[in-house]
């Protein structure tokens, strides 16, 4: 009886042990886009919850044709009154929590300069330097993504690794973003 009794319990305990070793593991599987939504709360706030290992800040609205990119955080801060800055503090919550912060979309010298680790005179989050850059691109050309793909990945010979992400939509090949997605170059890719 006391063999029956550890072997029932013992079957009772693997599986509350795999949960607690799993638990920690839980936040891997998840992605969340962050800045489009004035009532979400902080980014810190976000990342604190141990919900997600990959935030991606969302979005850069205008690109390409020789303009500067606009970034909109849709009411958290305004990037051309230096508002931004002050995520420089949440962005690094984030990362020494081991969460990867990632922008999403736009062209690669600007991206390098203003928010990966190159250095401009108007980076818009201040001195935090993101993980990389996430490619949810929904309508337009799917021209060039896959070269700004290649000169993105050739920054992490750079120092830090440049994590390369996409958001495809889930007919595939994606008209948008396939062709990016067959260089090979992409860390992560989130499936909408």
């Amino acid at each position: 009886m006391a063999s029956q009794t550890r072997t029932t319990l013992s079957v009772l305990l693997i599986p509350l042990l795999l949960s607690l070793l799993t638990a920690s593991a839980r936040a891997g599987s998840i992605a969340v886009y962050w800045g489009q939504n004035g009532g979400e709360g902080t980014l810190a706030d976000t990342c604190a919850t141990g919900n997600y290992q990959y935030v991606m800040l969302a979005f850069l609205t205008t690109f390409g044709n020789g303009q500067t990119p606009v970034l909109n955080l849709a009411g958290h801060c305004d990037p051309p009154s230096g508002t931004c800055t002050s995520l420089t503090s949440d962005i690094q919550s984030c990362q020494s929590r081991g969460i990867k912060v990632i922008h999403a979309q736009s062209v690669a010298d600007y991206l390098w300069n203003n928010y990966l680790g190159g250095s401009s005179s108007s980076r818009p989050l201040g001195s935090a330097v993101l993980d990389g850059i996430d490619f949810d691109i929904e309508g337009g050309s799917s021209d060039y993504y896959g070269d700004l793909a290649n000169f993105l990945s050739q920054y992490s010979s750079q120092g830090n690794k440049v994590y390369l992400t996409a958001a495809p939509q889930c007919p595939f090949p994606d008209t948008y973003v396939g062709p990016a997605l067959q260089t090979g170059l992409f860390d992560y890719v989130w499936i909408q």
